[in-house]
């Protein structure tokens, strides 16, 4: 089952958004173009409430940006972004839908951040995605969306945890912070992570 996991391609991270990703609209042809090459399609959403913890706005004297404690884990604090039922939550309207066979959404638990589409930051809550996908006999997954340095990036290495192969599709993903990325894009391959591309993935299906 060749699965393709579009992760947080929604309005807030994409141009014009309130944490918008540089250069993030250019991945969404890419990610419709490869849509077809895949048995099984699946989408992740932040999905946070007003109140999140997460960000700044919530904490008094913050910024967005700056980092704390919050319950022994270091969290970033984020302009507010993906709230529930807002606009900037929905994906991306450009992005093609019709081939989405679930969607999962993370960042509900206002005490608490999901970077990764399998678990919360704690790894205390399962979004039930990982037994979903095993559940459809999925082995291989292929990861486009954003921030590839922070969701991406985490969703890749929960689903090594969770045993899937995992292959990043680099022309489809976008960083917030590019050096960052290039660091860990070499510490995934170190962990047996797959790097392709749009074109190798169409070229195989031809």
């Amino acid at each position: 089952m060749k699965t393709l996991l579009i992760i947080d391609v929604q309005n807030d991270f994409l141009g014009g958004g309130s944490l918008e990703v540089p250069g993030s609209n250019v991945i969404v042809p890419v990610i419709n173009q490869i849509q077809d090459s895949f048995d099984l399609v699946v989408a992740t959403q932040d999905w946070h409430p007003e109140d999140h913890k997460s960000f700044a706005s919530n904490q008094p004297g913050k910024k967005p940006f700056e980092t704390i404690m919050l319950h022994g884990l270091s969290q970033t604090l984020w302009p507010d972004h993906c709230i529930q039922g807002s606009r900037g939550a929905e994906l991306h309207q450009t992005l093609n839908t019709g081939r989405i066979a679930a969607i999962f959404r993370k960042g509900m638990d206002p005490e608490i951040d999901s970077y990764s589409a399998f678990f919360d930051n704690n790894h205390q809550l399962s979004t039930g995605l990982g037994g979903y996908l095993k559940e459809k006999g999925a082995m291989e997954i292929h990861f486009p969306g954003v921030a590839a340095d922070i969701c991406v990036y985490y969703s890749i290495l929960d689903s090594i945890l969770e045993g899937f192969t995992a292959v990043l599709v680099e022309d489809a993903t976008k960083p917030l912070y590019t050096e960052k990325f290039d660091e860990m894009k070499c510490e995934l391959v170190k962990l047996g992570v797959k790097i392709t591309t749009s074109s190798q993935i169409i070229s195989q299906n031809e």
